[in-house]
């Protein structure tokens, strides 16, 4: 869903920049050269996985799943997403938006290496998306994703699931 009209941007109207705090998914797709998809952001040209804000009714899956829609054009089923971590601590994961809003973000993560459909950023969240080597990421990266693709590299080393 779009921020304007989102349960976020609703709260947004009563509490205004307010810290926040948001459950939210992030979802690394994997090539099998290992590559991992990544988009441009909108709001401050980093570049970032597809992510976002859970909706009232929802659930980690289906924001996971309806972020990478929106975001990308991708589809992936539920039964095909694997949690690998959970980024929650606050020195980390509180973002400061451009326009003054602050949100303590807690976010499960998702890896999904089957996927049906080719990024296609929708524009209005992501300007571009490209595989790239989590390794060697371009800048500028969220700092969101940059502990996730770590948490990646860890859980893909020891097969545990990873908390920060």
């Amino acid at each position: 869903m779009p921020y304007r009209g989102s349960y976020l941007w609703q709260l947004r109207q009563a509490v205004g920049h307010e810290l926040v705090l948001m459950p939210g998914a992030m979802i690394a797709l994997q090539r099998d050269d290992q590559r991992i998809l990544l988009t441009k952001r909108t709001d401050d040209g980093s570049w970032c996985l597809p992510a976002g804000a859970a909706e009232p009714g929802g659930s980690f899956a289906r924001t996971a799943i309806d972020e990478l829609a929106e975001e990308t054009g991708i589809k992936v089923v539920e039964a095909d997403l694997v949690p690998f971590g959970c980024l929650s601590e606050a020195e980390a994961h509180t973002i400061h938006y451009p326009n003054g809003d602050i949100t303590h973000c807690f976010a499960l993560l998702f890896l999904a290496t089957t996927w049906q459909g080719d990024a296609s950023p929708n524009e209005e969240e992501a300007t571009d998306a490209k595989f790239v080597d989590p390794a060697a990421p371009p800048e500028p990266l969220h700092a969101p994703t940059g502990h996730a693709l770590e948490l990646l590299r860890s859980y893909l080393d020891s097969d545990a699931f990873q908390l920060r």
